[in-house]
């Protein structure tokens, strides 16, 4: 349907066409009522028959009339002419964006301005639950007095009713000049999301991503996606970086330009998370007035731009810790003088995270933390922590992942994940598994492409894009038991600094630095404790469980002046070569202090199978590994001493008084007991990994060193007969495994081997009380099971719970298997019967739920007469939050 001039739309009269597309024309109109000027968009008579595009046009209406912003067009009014609807919004005066952009790129300045205008318009709709879904410069008007206007909410959708999938031919309200052509998805070519290309539903931050491609094209003059068919365009869309707007010779702000690629990056976690915090940063992120005068090509005697009331008025809108953050993004994002404020924040765990783990790192431009976090489901995976975010997301096929660290231009993570090393592109969010990594230790990339890592206690390299993998040339010439560990390169990318475990007692391991390519190695720090960081003059490690900074040559790889304390009870793994919880970059510390160092509130307690409570042992602590005797008169327990470390105690059940079993000064954590009680098999750290140990449960004599190698191992069970130990351990028979179960041969010299083997973890297992059968965890179904195997046939298994279990313990009749429901609150009990050849499963039953204190070896135990003796939860421990401390460096200083 078109009108001309004088035809009447309700009310309104017809003055003049402004433009049409293949959706719907827009006329000038005059509404006599209040005597003014409008514009009025009526929907094609094409398509005004097709339901689809008439429910899409009147959501504009619904949706554009919920916004009242001045950067967004206001509608009046909705209404219909011969059954075509219509709406009616005011009438602007000045030109699009797109034909602002037909003379070639704004003045820096300018387009920020233009930037915070929109930036601020979207926050309004994204508030509101809007998408604006099609933001291009078509829908970008610049009204008179230099005021931005977003137009054409045609394909905005209320975030609640997001579909599937967006699916059908969309041609922009009014034809493009550009020669953009409109996909088979909701919105334009060119300013699409990636995942608007792909057809998957897309949040507010679908509409950064197009923000941060017109912002780019503002600044360079230059789309930043378009190729020369829409084929290619898509594909730039989704696997390709824009032309960096530094190579543009226009001298844009570094911060500007790390706006830009923050809002174009392919994965929708990466981008900003608030469409305030963005405005913010737009209006924070410009160098001062004179710096840009000079470079937008103003005499430096002329007057300064005027800042709109725009570019300000989110300083006042921001509140609370939502200001605090993204005042320190700001404040991150302005390299910093050296004498600056440093500015400090805390990054708390996700919700529903039980455990962080020490291995945090930051990326190389000081933006980004990336960490590991185990949820109350158990599964750990990588999260990613943008600095300017409120948020963390996490980083998909990230599973059981470890020991993350970055490439040197930011944009990937690899990390060790089922006895692989893998890494994964953040803006295409596609993962790669680059080599075999079994017992991994740390890794460090250098600018050059070369990955350095940590494998079965040696250096290894490789090519960062895959290849072959070699030995570092003289450096794993160890002593035997010995772990090179936490490898990172220097600034010159050949040396590396990296720890050696050493072999004998505590305080042998040490930080040495070596060139990669060299049979040579320098001595940097004796007695180390931890992995060491250099950035900046300064090497960052551990002296006990206090992170220093000391000053550091690099090229001479000597230590110089005094080491100057950061800060206390720094978080050491309980697993794995010593390192600490620290990461640092060229402007950005994290450090994650105190949980470990505070210790667990926790009791020792009895319980009936119904739950109730039965009395406690001994006074509160922080207590974990519960073992009881054979006779059920004592229990061996680890607790925490948070200036000695971890140590073994047993407790006289009858009395509740605890007797020291272990004093070394390295931690000591699970214990089993001999079947006739004479005797105590534990594992300690004392040369730099979780050995086995064998010691008189009365205390007198010696400890014999058990099993002694380069991997972390726990003692599960001994058998009833005493000829075997049961033990799981890490990636010590092949490629690829992560955690098994392995027996110890006790009555001969043999040598352990596997039982339970697979490229699963199988955690923690029990020997029944004839001996017969293994009850152990494994997580092969995607979430840990409770399984059963024959031994020592090993000929076949049963599964056990069937809605996910841990931490699997027999009744001493071997009639009833319990366990830990997959959430780890409730106590479960299978009765089985364990036949010749065959296991029957029969009655599941919940005996009772409570708080227990989860860990590596067993929250509870069995006793003789049925009672149940466990380590439960005062109080539910929250991890603690990760330190930010941006521009440490002048916080150094002082």
């Amino acid at each position: 349907m078109s009108l001309t001039p004088g035809a009447r739309l309700g009310p309104y009269e017809v003055v003049a066409p402004i433009g049409a597309g293949a959706m719907g024309e827009v006329y000038r109109a005059r509404d006599p009522r209040l005597g003014r000027d409008v514009a009025i968009k009526v929907l094609a008579s094409s398509v005004s028959g097709n339901a689809d595009r008439r429910k899409r046009f009147e959501l504009e209406a619904r949706a554009a009339a919920a916004l009242n912003h001045p950067n967004i067009l206001a509608v009046f009014d909705i209404g219909q002419n011969a059954g075509s609807p219509y709406i009616v919004s005011e009438l602007l005066e000045g030109m699009t964006l797109r034909e602002r952009l037909n003379d070639g790129p704004l003045p820096v300045r300018k387009a920020v301005e233009y930037a915070v205008q929109i930036a601020h318009g979207l926050a309004a709709a994204h508030e509101r639950g809007i998408v604006h879904r099609d933001l291009k410069p078509e829908n970008i008007f610049i009204a008179s007095g230099d005021r931005v206007k977003i137009l054409d909410f045609g394909l905005a959708k209320l975030t609640e009713a997001e579909p599937v999938s967006g699916v059908g031919s969309v041609v922009p309200t009014i034809a493009p000049r550009d020669g953009t052509q409109p996909g088979l998805v909701l919105g334009t070519l060119g300013y699409m999301s990636p995942e608007q290309v792909r057809g998957v539903p897309a949040d507010y931050r679908s509409d950064i991503f197009s923000f941060g491609a017109i912002l780019y094209e503002m600044l360079s003059g230059q789309p930043a996606f378009r190729r020369e068919t829409p084929a290619d365009t898509m594909s730039a869309i989704l696997h390709e970086q824009p032309a960096e707007l530094s190579a543009k010779e226009r001298h844009i702000p570094a911060p500007i330009v790390r706006i830009v690629e923050r809002c174009v990056e392919k994965t929708p976690a990466m981008r900003f998370h608030s469409t305030e915090d963005l405005a913010f940063a737009l209006a924070g992120g410009l160098a001062p007035d004179s710096e840009i005068r000079a470079l937008d090509g103003a005499s430096p005697g002329g007057k300064a731009p005027k800042r709109t009331p725009a570019v300000w008025a989110v300083a006042a809108a921001l509140t609370g810790l939502a200001a605090a953050i993204a005042f320190a993004a700001a404040t991150f994002l302005r390299r910093p003088a050296d004498d600056q404020i440093p500015v400090k924040l805390n990054v708390t765990a996700p919700p529903g995270a039980v455990q962080t783990d020490t291995a945090m790192r930051i990326s190389p431009d000081g933006t980004r933390l990336v960490f590991a976090a185990t949820m109350s489901d158990g599964v750990r995976r990588l999260w990613l922590r943008p600095l300017n975010s409120l948020d963390a997301a996490p980083l998909n096929e990230t599973e059981g992942a470890t020991n993350p660290f970055w490439s040197p231009d930011s944009r990937s993570v690899a990390y060790f994940s089922g006895g692989q090393l893998k890494k994964i592109g953040l803006g295409d969010g596609l993962s790669a598994t680059l080599c075999p990594a079994p017992q991994a230790a740390g890794g460090t990339w250098s600018a050059d492409g070369v990955i350095v890592f940590s494998s079965a206690g040696q250096l290894h390299r490789l090519p960062a894009a895959g290849g072959a993998v070699s030995l570092l040339n003289g450096l794993n010439g160890k002593r035997e038991g010995a772990t090179l560990a936490y490898p990172t390169f220097l600034p010159d990318g050949r040396h590396i600094l990296y720890l050696d475990t050493g072999s004998g007692g505590v305080g042998e391991a040490a930080v040495y630095g070596a060139a990669i390519d060299s049979a040579d190695r320098t001595l940097v720090l004796r007695g180390a404790v931890s992995n060491a960081w250099y950035n900046r003059g300064y090497l960052f490690f551990l002296q006990n469980t206090t992170l220093v900074a000391q000053p550091f040559d690099a090229d001479s790889l000597t230590l110089s002046g005094g080491a100057i304390p950061i800060v206390e009870q720094v978080q050491r793994p309980p697993f794995g070569p010593p390192s600490g919880a620290f990461s640092v970059s060229d402007r950005v510390l994290a450090y994650q202090a105190g949980l470990d160092a505070r210790g667990f509130p926790t009791q020792l307690t009895w319980f009936d199978r119904s739950g109730k409570t039965m009395g406690a042992v001994g006074g509160g602590g922080d207590y974990g590994d519960v073992a009881i005797s054979p006779d059920g008169t004592r229990a061996t327990v680890s607790e925490l001493d948070p200036g000695t470390g971890r140590d073994i105690w047993i407790f006289d059940l009858a009395r509740g008084l605890p007797t020291r079993f272990t004093s070394d000064p390295a931690d000591e954590y699970a214990s089993v007991w001999s079947p006739d009680g004479s005797q105590i098999i534990f594992n300690s750290r004392r040369k730099g990994h979780l050995d086995l140990y064998r010691k008189a449960s009365s205390g007198a004599g010696v400890e014999q060193p058990l099993l002694v190698d380069n991997a972390d191992k726990s003692p599960m069970s001994w058998s009833s007969n005493g000829q075997f130990l049961l033990f799981n351990t890490g990636n010590v028979s092949s490629v690829g495994n992560q955690v098994d179960l392995w027996v110890l041969p006790l009555t001969s010299e043999g040598k352990p081997f596997p039982v339970v083997n697979t490229p699963f973890n199988e955690i923690r297992g029990r020997f029944s009380p004839d001996g017969k059968w293994i009850a152990y965890t494994s997580d092969e179904s995607g979430q840990t099971e409770i399984y059963v195997t024959p031994f020592p046939s090993l000929a076949g298994k049963w599964r056990i719970s069937t809605a996910g279990g841990n931490w699997p313990q027999w009744g001493h009749d071997g009639k009833e298997i319990f366990f830990l429901s997959a959430d780890s609150t409730q106590l479960m009990a299978a009765h089985v019967d364990a036949q010749h050849t065959q296991f029957v499963v029969g009655k599941i039953e919940t005996l009772f739920e409570a708080s227990w204190r989860l860990g590596a070896r067993y929250p509870y135990d069995i006793a003789p007469d049925g009672r149940i003796f466990g380590v439960t939860q005062v109080e539910q421990p929250t991890p603690a939050p990760i330190t930010v401390v941006v521009n440490w460096l002048a916080d150094l200083k002082k």
